[in-house]
Parts: C-alpha cells; sequence; structure tokens
C-alpha cells in the first residue's frame, strides 16, 4: 500500500450530466429506479415522481447520494435507460482504470468513510452528491492490484455470505417461532395440560368463558348506567362461516366491542419537543411493546386530563403502513402519559388480562383480519374503531388467561436469547466484513 497515490475520484468516474422535469418527454417511456437496497440490488418500478430526474445508462455506475456509505451503491445491468431522482447520480467509469469490483468495495470500506469524514464537511451525515465524491482524494493501487485485491476477496467473500445467508435465516425461523407460540396459545394447544388439571366450572367466570362473558356484559351494563362509558350500537351474531378455528370446550367467541371498554381516538395536540408528559404516537409502538424513544411531549393540562392512559389501556395503531397498521401494545403504567390521534385506546373488561388481549392482538389470526379489514390510502392503511369492534376474539377462562400469559412470556424469554445469540452472530459477520474491508484498503497484504 506504501506505493499507492492519492487521486481524485474523477480520474476514474465520469458524471452522466443531465436532469429533467418528471414530466419531461425525453423521460416519459423510462421507467424508475426506485431504490438500491443495502446489498447492492437495484429496485425498478413505474412509479411517479415529483421531483426532478437524472437518466441512468446501462453499465452505469449508480450510488445512492443518501446510503452510498452503508452499501447502497450498484452497476445498472438492464438493457434500456431508466431514471432515478437526483437524490441518485450516474457515472460512467474507465475500464482501463479502474476495476468496478473493487471500487464498489472500496465505496464501502472504512477507508472511504474516514476520507468522507477528512474531506467533507459534515461527512457521511451530508448527502453525496458528484460535487462531493468526485474531487475527493483516495489512495488508489493501479488496476493490477486492484485486481489482485478482488482475488482476495473472492477467497473470503463465500465464508461471510454463507455465514450471513445462515444468520438470516435463522433469524426468519425465529419469528416464524414467535407467530406460532402465539397461534398455539390462542387456539389452547399451549394449556391444553393445564386444562385437565382445571376442568370447565359452569358458572365460574375463572373456568368458564361464558359466564365470564356474562360477567364482562353486567359490568358494562353498569357503566353505561354510571354514565362511565356510553352505550354503543349492538354488534352483528356470529355467524358459523365467520369462525376461523374450533376453541377448546370452556372457551367462546366473541366480537372484541362486547369484551371491551370504549374505543377512543387520541389527541390532535400539537405535541413539543420537550414537555410535561409523553404522547405516545404510531412509531412508539412495537413488536407488541412500547417503545420509549423518540418521544414527543404535551403541557395542554386538558389533554392530559382527557387522554391520559391507565395500566393495561390497548394501544391500537389505527393508521400505518400496509406492514404495521394494527399493530398493538399494551401500557404498564410505569409513567404518565398520553396518545396521538392515530392510535386507538380500549381496555378489557372484568379483570381480563391485558397481557392475553395484547398476545392476541399481535398474533397471526388478528395479523390476518387486518390484512382483509384495512383501508388502502396512498401509502398507508387504515383501519377505524368501528371495524376493530368487530374482531373475532377467542375468549379464554380468567384464570387461563394467566396461564397462557405465563406459558408465552417462558417462551418468549426462550425466544429472545435466542434471538440476541443471533444479533450477535450477525454483528460478528458485519464486523467481520469491515476487518476484511480493513485489511484489503489498509493492510495491503493481498499475495
Amino acid at each position: 500500500m506504501n506505493n499507492w497515490t492519492y487521486r481524485p475520484l474523477s480520474a476514474f468516474l465520469i458524471e452522466r450530466e443531465g436532469r429533467f422535469k418528471p414530466n419531461d418527454p425525453k423521460i416519459a417511456s423510462y421507467k424508475r429506479l426506485d431504490k438500491i437496497d443495502f446489498s447492492g440490488k437495484i429496485h425498478i418500478s413505474e412509479k411517479p415522481s415529483k421531483t426532478d430526474m437524472i437518466i441512468i445508462e446501462p453499465g452505469d455506475l449508480v450510488i445512492s447520494g443518501i446510503n452510498v456509505a452503508k452499501g447502497a451503491l450498484a452497476v445498472y445491468d438492464g438493457d434500456e435507460p431508466v431514471t432515478a431522482t437526483i437524490h441518485y447520480s450516474s457515472y460512467r467509469f474507465n475500464k482501463n482504470k479502474i476495476d468496478i469490483e473493487f471500487l464498489k468495495r472500496f465505496l464501502k470500506s472504512p477507508a472511504f468513510i474516514s476520507e468522507l469524514q477528512n474531506q467533507v464537511k459534515g461527512g457521511i451525515k451530508t448527502e453525496i452528491k458528484p460535487k462531493h465524491l468526485l474531487p475527493l482524494k483516495a489512495r488508489i493501487p493501479e488496476l493490477a492490484e486492484q485486481q489482485k485485491i478482488n482475488h482476495y476477496f473472492d477467497a473470503v467473500d463465500n465464508e461471510i455470505s454463507d455465514l450471513s445467508n445462515e444468520v438470516n435465516t435463522q433469524s426468519s425461523y425465529l419469528t416464524k417461532l414467535r407467530q406460532a407460540i402465539l397461534q398455539e396459545a390462542i387456539e389452547g394447544k399451549l394449556t391444553a395440560d393445564w386444562r385437565k388439571k382445571n376442568p370447565v366450572c359452569k358458572g365460574n367466570p375463572d373456568y368458564d368463558a361464558e359466564a365470564l362473558l356474562e360477567k364482562i356484559q353486567a359490568e358494562k351494563e353498569k357503566l353505561i348506567k354510571e354514565g362511565k362509558i356510553k352505550k354503543q350500537k349492538p354488534l352483528a351474531p356470529i355467524k358459523a362461516e365467520e369462525v376461523p378455528f374450533e376453541l377448546p370446550v370452556g372457551w367462546v367467541w366473541t366480537r372484541l366491542g362486547e369484551i371491551s371498554e370504549g374505543f377512543q381516538y387520541g389527541s390532535s395536540v400539537k405535541s413539543l419537543k420537550d414537555g410535561k408528559v409523553p404522547v405516545l404516537r404510531m412509531g412508539n409502538i412495537q413488536d407488541g411493546k412500547i417503545d420509549w424513544n423518540g418521544l414527543v411531549y404535551t403541557n395542554n393540562k386538558n389533554e392530559i386530563e382527557q387522554y391520559v392512559l391507565k395500566k393495561g389501556d390497548l394501544l391500537f395503531n389505527r393508521t400505518n403502513s400496509r406492514e404495521l397498521v394494527g399493530k398493538t401494545a399494551v401500557f404498564d403504567g410505569l409513567r404518565d402519559a398520553i396518545f396521538a390521534g392515530y392510535l386507538v385506546r380500549f381496555s378489557p373488561l372484568a379483570m381480563c388480562s391485558s397481557e392475553y388481549f395484547n398476545f392476541i392482538m399481535n398474533s397471526t389470526l388478528h395479523r390476518e383480519w387486518c390484512k382483509q379489514n384495512k383501508t388502502d390510502a396512498i401509502g398507508q392503511s387504515n383501519i377505524n374503531a368501528t371495524k376493530l369492534r368487530d374482531f373475532l376474539f377467542p375468549l379464554a377462562p380468567l384464570a387461563e388467561q394467566q396461564a397462557i400469559v405465563d406459558h408465552i412470556e417462558k417462551l418468549l424469554t426462550m425466544v429472545d436469547e435466542l434471538e440476541k445469540q443471533v444479533s450477535e452472530r450477525k454483528e460478528q459477520s458485519e464486523q467481520l466484513m469491515q476487518a476484511v474491508l480493513r485489511e484489503a484498503f489498509e493492510g495491503g497484504n493481498h499475495a
């Protein structure tokens, strides 16, 4: 590496110039580069854009100005030109001076990131445009040495790739295992042995869901008479064809609206960066739990009084992407908080377990229901509180609800530990790749 000289990247790359309005007839027939993922794969779409565009020709090196240091760069291997927004840039390159595979690896290396930090104001936080990239000076060897480095990479790439694929496969299996545990639970399979020891006791809500449902209805009527909740429109009877699977003896199918206290939309108050009380938003609902990062706040006394959460409340994500709409979390009551307008608050009645409800709301049963009942808009999906009340809910007796929660929490703790191990292996894989990049571009021995 001692004989590598600093040269600007403009010695190897030539920007493909030209900027076009999105409605320019010259680009009307071209498809669009939608994104480059961090593995370097280009995704093409026909989605329109309101942003000015550039043209990418077959064989061009394309980089994402926002995510180039994370690996969002690729050589476009299509047969026809495509367009991309001006957040991308496209380059021709001299094959007699630069091996493009070498350059792609260099642009993902710690050496490149270091040069960005040293030479570009704002470093990797800056959107990297041609005016930043082309003047950037870096130690680049001659073509023969570049090719030698590529052979060095070829010797280790397969091993790293196999490790990464194995980690991704394990992560996928654990995601499926989580859903399988929840599905087994809501079908009563996890507590089959528990029911043998605790048979149905007619009239006792702890061991008979029909009795529990009667208790819930009585409590709801009492709350209505006391003016604590409003009387709602009756829900439709459950039809046989609606029932997704047979429940254990002692359980009943019901609708969520029959067994829950209220369905309240959240606050529309303008949030503050700092304040007295956190305002939970749709981004705070993650994996069945509340994520307390990225909080905003309110000091509005009336809003706090109207929307303050209590322990055991469930928050339903009524507006989000198609994948996230309907995600739910339970509030633990360890700190004060209110909730924003894109969330719906509801609570179980008659001492039903909020954790049990939360597991049901994060199960495959509920996720599939959300897919069937969402209303799609541009980039967003919606499920309003009226639809939410209709959700078909498998109600277990009170004592079995707690047994189910205990079983699930024990099993998911084991899955958490496995996921921690997989995450550590993923981190090791990424560190190995960075070590290889560092060795290639800073160490220098590639014989």
